[in-house]
This record gives structure tokens, sequence and C-alpha cells, in this order.
């Protein structure tokens, strides 16, 4: 029976979309974690020095106090760019490595290669623990894998059709207008 509720929280896991997985941080992006947060000291000591008004004052300290929680949460790099003074900060690459761990800030893992994964990783697990129950699972995942196969050749083909056929594009989504939510819902989250 527990075999059987692996397998529905792993299919829960699958069916629940995949915009939360994220890969882990790179060096980039713990170089401009740590980047910003000494962006951030400086402005606060700037605006200090320079006597702003206490509102800013106050936003320059907030600042950098949340940016801290940043930096720790992405960790420390193993080079950190100079950054004592404005002048370095504001130098040329500052700017590139910000848009650099930007770009890979949004980067996110295939769909395709993670739902491989995850059911490679069920059939070891089903396999592992053997059994009548885990024959079934082993054959049920195999069976659920070679759907999601097909189901992305069928978008990737339906999608090369619109492209190649802009002007039966329109006809193509009313063929499809009948689709459940469900069925919506699923091709959406695939195709993004």
């Amino acid at each position: 029976m527990k075999k059987i509720y692996v397998i529905f929280i792993w299919a829960a896991v699958m069916f629940s979309g995949c915009d939360s997985l994220r890969f882990a941080p790179g060096e980039g992006q713990k170089q401009n974690a740590w980047l910003h947060n000494r962006t951030a000291a400086v402005a606060a000591e700037t605006a200090r020095v320079e006597n702003c008004s206490e509102k800013l004052q106050g936003l320059t300290k907030l600042n950098e106090l949340q940016s801290r929680s940043f930096s720790s949460y992405f960790g420390l790099p193993q080079e950190f760019p100079p950054a004592e003074t404005a002048e370095q900060i504001l130098d040329g690459s500052s700017f590139q490595l910000a848009r650099t761990a930007f770009a890979e800030s949004n980067e996110r893992p295939d769909v395709w290669e993670t739902a491989d994964a995850v059911f490679d990783l069920a059939i070891g697990l089903c396999a592992l623990l053997g059994g009548v129950y885990g024959t079934r699972a082993v054959r049920f995942l195999r069976e659920a894998r070679s759907k999601s196969q097909a189901l992305q050749e069928i978008i990737a083909g339906n999608e090369l059709f619109k492209k190649t056929h802009q002007e039966q594009a329109a006809a193509f989504k009313q063929a499809h207008k009948d689709q459940s939510p469900q069925t919506r819902q699923i091709v959406a989250e695939i195709k993004s």
C-alpha cells in the first residue's frame, strides 16, 4: 500500500508544474548577490556622509540590511569582484555581471528532461521495492513515460505546423476549442 502512496505523491508533484524548479545559483549569481550587498552598503554610507534626507538614509540602510539575505541565500562567491568604492562598483563590469546574473536566474530546467529523470528515478525505486506492486508500478511508469514522450512529440509537431502554416493557425485553434480546461492547462504548462 505504501508503494501506491509513493506513486500518487510522485504524480501530484509531476502534474503540479515545474515553474518552481530552478538551477542552483552559479558563480555569477553569487558574485552579483555579493556585489548587490556591497552596492547597498556603499550607497547607505554615501547617503550618510552626504547628509541626505532622513528618508533616503533610512531607505539605503534598509536596502543594505535586506541585501544581506540575498548574499547569504546565494552563498559567497569563490572570487569577489572589486567593490570597495563607488567608482569600482560603478565600473562597467558590474553592470555586465548584473545582466548575466539576471539572464542566468531566468533559466529553468527542461521540463521533458526533468520528467524523464523523475520517471527513471521512480522506476528504479519501484524495481528496488520489487514484489507484485513494484512490478505493476514499473509497468505503469514505463507506460506513463511513453505517453509523456508521445505528448511531447505531438505538441512539438503542432507548434511546428502552426509556424509553417500560419494561414491555417485559426482553423487549427478552432479544431482544438473543445479541449477540457485540464488539457488546456497541461498543454500550456508544457509549452512554457
